[in-house]
């Protein structure tokens, strides 16, 4: 069916059973669609290489309206663009991942499937590249992009280890997205990490700085269990149930035994939180630390020496099963910041993090001669490097070698 297909002459058009389409006597391949439910529908026909094409130029349309997008594509048509597979294109490209889309969707779901820890690594995306690159798609991320974030960082003071590790999950994550075809190529690929110095100073506790820090333990203990009891006669008095006599335990709370733990066995902070008593042996007094909850994936063994041993027969004697030490809903600990923050400030302890009673592990180890090799298998270092930075604790064997020199 053709006609002038004017403003006045469209509103004529009324349904029927099925649809039917009115083209304009004018304007060639510009035609109506008019479906049974009543709504009307614009398209172009066109040739463009030999092929025929139909273009939608939508609904609810004036006659006029409908005209002036036609002379503006057949415009287009007349330059040689196929207008059709233009619009697909950028569909498609609409359709395509930013950085935020991509990480809260398939990566996310990915992640929490197959790695440790996915909310910290997630956490760890959005906060420091969503403000600047999450709506950006993943193809337009690129490297001169990434190394300006990452001067800018430098200049703003933040540590270059800190920089590699954030940057280091981005790449992974786009690693994910070319083995999954969201893009074509590691746009990172050639964009190396911060310069970091590999033999940095280590943070241990001195002789007088462990010795305050386990003073501090045992006064905060007795602190809390007196507390305890205070409360517990303020309660006898007006007849309220007792809470538990802490008196009749070794520790008040998980605080004493978890540092005293970490001294001796150089735990990580996560591995602590999340150790079993299956895990541990007091028969033969070895800790294993299985590769599904290792930074490393590997299993190691951890023989336990007098300290921890008596550390976890005493707490043993108050738990026995499941976690170790469990918040007080059963489920693992995630935060002692504030218990940890207030012991170093009453210890007079300053610029120590929990992750350095590790350090102050491996670094009496080093001191008391202990080989390099034998300490990375206790900390479950995968590399030796990773160890080296002890080694300067003890000059003692490169004051040999210079020696040598004498003779």
């Amino acid at each position: 069916m053709r006609a002038r297909l004017t403003n006045t002459y469209v509103e004529t058009l009324k349904p029927k059973a099925t649809r039917y389409e009115v083209w304009d006597t004018k304007n060639k391949g510009l035609y109506i669609r008019v479906s049974p439910s009543g709504q009307k529908t614009w398209y172009l026909h066109f040739r463009i290489d030999g092929k025929k094409r139909k273009y939608r130029i939508g609904t609810g349309l004036t006659a006029t309206q409908a005209e002036d997008i036609y002379k503006e594509k057949m415009g287009d048509v007349a330059r040689g663009d196929d207008i059709q597979q233009k619009r697909i294109a950028n569909r498609k490209q609409n359709k395509a991942h930013t950085l935020k889309s991509f990480i809260e969707g398939q990566y996310a779901e990915w992640r929490r499937a197959n790695r440790k820890q996915p909310e910290h690594t997630l956490k760890r995306i959005q906060k420091h590249f969503y403000p600047q690159f999450g709506k950006t798609l993943l193809k337009d991320i690129s490297a001169w992009n990434i190394e300006k974030w990452k001067t800018a960082r430098l200049k703003a003071g933040i540590k270059p280890t800190t920089i590699n590790k954030d940057l280091a999950e981005l790449k992974s994550a786009l690693s994910k997205a070319v083995e999954w075809g969201e893009i074509q190529e590691h746009p990172l690929k050639n964009v190396k990490p911060a310069k970091v110095d590999n033999s940095p100073n280590v943070r241990y506790l001195s002789k007088d700085e462990e010795t305050r820090l386990r003073n501090t333990l045992t006064a905060r203990d007795k602190r809390i269990k007196t507390e305890r009891a205070s409360a517990n006669t303020h309660r006898a008095k007006r007849g309220y149930p007792l809470y538990p006599d802490l008196f009749k335990q070794t520790y008040a709370d998980h605080l004493t035994p978890m540092v005293l733990l970490s001294i001796n066995t150089g735990l990580r902070r996560g591995e602590i939180f999340n150790l079993h008593w299956e895990d541990i042996n007091l028969n033969t007094n070895v800790l294993t630390i299985h590769g599904s909850k290792a930074k490393s994936g590997n299993t190691r063994h951890i023989p336990l020496n007098d300290e921890a041993q008596t550390v976890l027969n005493y707490w043993n004697s108050k738990k026995g099963h499941g976690l170790v030490f469990p918040n007080k809903d059963g489920n693992p600990l995630d935060n002692i910041k504030k218990s940890w923050g207030t012991l170093l400030n009453e210890a007079n302890i300053t610029n120590f993090r929990w992750h350095d009673l590790r350090h102050h592990f491996a670094s009496r180890l080093v001191m008391a001669g202990v080989d390099l090799n034998t300490i990375r298998e206790l900390l479950g270092h995968s590399d030796i490097s990773t160890t080296l930075r002890y080694a300067h604790l003890a000059p003692e064997h490169k004051a040999e070698a210079v020696n040598l020199l004498n003779q």
